[in-house]
């Protein structure tokens, strides 16, 4: 297999699966795409925190290692999520946060008439009161949002796994746009050196003077190829340096194994690790939260209690005296009915949406492994049979032309023909690793990990 997939799958395992708390967790990068270096570990504040800002684009070569550092490092959504899982975790603490006791003045008999009159008999009171919450609730609200963190946590390593996946893909597209552009630099010098032997041929007399017009036409057609295939690789390369947020690539040259292909294992050998994804796990964080979301529904029928005591001062006869109180609502209509039911309700539908998710994970993981089976077959029928057949009948051509046999219309359709072939085995290529790094998003792993025994 090739060790640009390698890389990407060791990359996708380190996302993990979220932990039930998420404290201290991080992520890490490998640190070469065959696992023999160290791996260099990227902390993150409760599930990420930015890489180290020393890690750049290189000025010459860019192997796929160092594009995911880069965009681990320097991707803006991946900062977002970040801060949403801040603001979770800020949520959190202020569930578990209680209630703040009330300070109390109130004056009467204040202001009125006759011996009411001015603040003679007025009387004053001051008072502490403090809200007890019963069914331990603040506890109850603090577990729900801990879970809320979870699924912050788990989003945050799909958005992971899918921006890294795009990232190794955008890799690949670069890979193909430089070969493509290498073979329309091949077939530019084959098109120029033919004109000329044509332009020699027809003033010797041998061709046709349709033949020079034929060559040059397609001189002309295999220059502006050319211009597009500039183009193209331009484009591939501005978008994967976009994932590191950088307009202009810095980088010359993008290095990968292209066209080093494996046979994909059995479909149900890799499909048991659909439920390692963070597309699946985040489920489970959401049935906790509902489970615990009920329970604080069912708390919440309990109604809480407010004490207050404090101290009265009585003008008119110079005298205090303590006061102290007690409320607590009474459950006759509002028993929290409502509240329990939609609670009750959104723990059911996190289920069904986790078994949603996972038949949903199965069938993109079967469609890309049957594209990514398809293209494999392509590419070897390509390789084996279609790219020598094409090419001895170039050749061959090329050889009756200079002895003229045949005319140059032939040596065309022959030149067409090995190109496009060659061009249709790179497209193949592409999407052939394009799809395994898509199941390797899925997995979480190299697609070639679990061979048959």
């Amino acid at each position: 297999m090739i060790r640009f997939t390698i890389l990407l799958s060791g990359m996708l395992l380190s996302c993990g699966c979220v932990q039930q708390t998420l404290k201290t967790a991080s992520s890490s990068v490998e640190d070469s795409v065959d696992y023999t270096m160290t791996a260099s570990d990227i902390r993150e504040a409760n599930v990420v925190k930015t890489a180290s800002e020393r890690v750049t684009e290189p000025n010459s070569i860019l192997t796929l290692r160092e594009t995911l550092q880069l965009t681990l490092t320097h991707h803006p959504e991946l900062k977002v999520y970040a801060y949403a899982i801040r603001a979770a975790e800020a949520r959190a603490l202020q569930a578990g946060l209680r209630p703040n006791p009330e300070f109390e003045v109130e004056m009467e008999n204040l202001g009125g008439t006759g011996e009411l009159s001015g603040t003679d008999a007025a009387e004053t009171t001051l008072a502490l009161s403090q809200l007890i919450e019963l069914g331990d609730k603040a506890q109850k609200r603090k577990t729900v949002a801990a879970f809320e963190t979870e699924v912050a946590g788990a989003d945050y390593q799909v958005k992971k796994r899918v921006i890294l996946s795009e990232g190794a893909k955008a890799f690949v597209e670069v890979l193909k746009a430089q070969e493509t552009h290498r073979l329309s630099d091949q077939l530019l010098k084959l098109s120029e050196a033919s004109f000329q032997t044509v332009r020699r041929r027809v003033e010797a007399g041998k061709d046709s003077p349709v033949e020079k017009n034929r060559a040059s036409i397609e001189l002309t057609n295999v220059k502006i190829a050319h211009r597009q295939a500039q183009m193209n690789l331009d484009t591939a390369r501005k978008q994967l340096a976009s994932f590191w947020s950088q307009e202009e690539p810095h980088f010359q040259e993008a290095v990968g194994q292209l066209r080093e292909i494996e046979p994909l294992p059995p479909l149900k050998n890799v499909t048991q690790q659909l439920k390692q994804n963070p597309e699946y796990i985040r489920w489970e964080s959401e049935i906790q939260k509902s489970r615990a979301a009920l329970d604080l529904e069912h708390s919440k029928a309990i109604g809480d209690l407010s004490v207050g005591a404090g101290v009265r001062r009585y003008n008119a006869t110079d005298d205090n005296a303590f006061v102290v109180g007690l409320s607590i609502p009474l459950p006759l209509f509002n028993r929290n009915q409502g509240g329990k039911k939609e609670a009750a309700y959104q723990l059911s539908m996190a289920r069904q949406k986790q078994k949603a998710a996972l038949r949903a994970l199965l069938n993109d993981f079967n469609q890309t492994y049957q594209q990514c089976a398809t293209a494999y077959h392509q590419a070897l029928s390509l390789k084996n049979d279609v790219l020598p057949a094409a090419r001895e009948m170039f050749n061959a051509a090329q050889e009756a032309y200079k002895q003229g046999k045949i005319d140059y219309m032939n040596v065309l359709d022959a030149q067409r023909t090995y190109f496009i072939s060659q061009n249709e085995y790179v497209e193949i290529l592409a999407a052939y690793h394009k799809a395994i790094m898509d199941m390797q998003r899925l997995i979480g792993q190299s697609i070639h990990a679990k061979s048959v025994q």
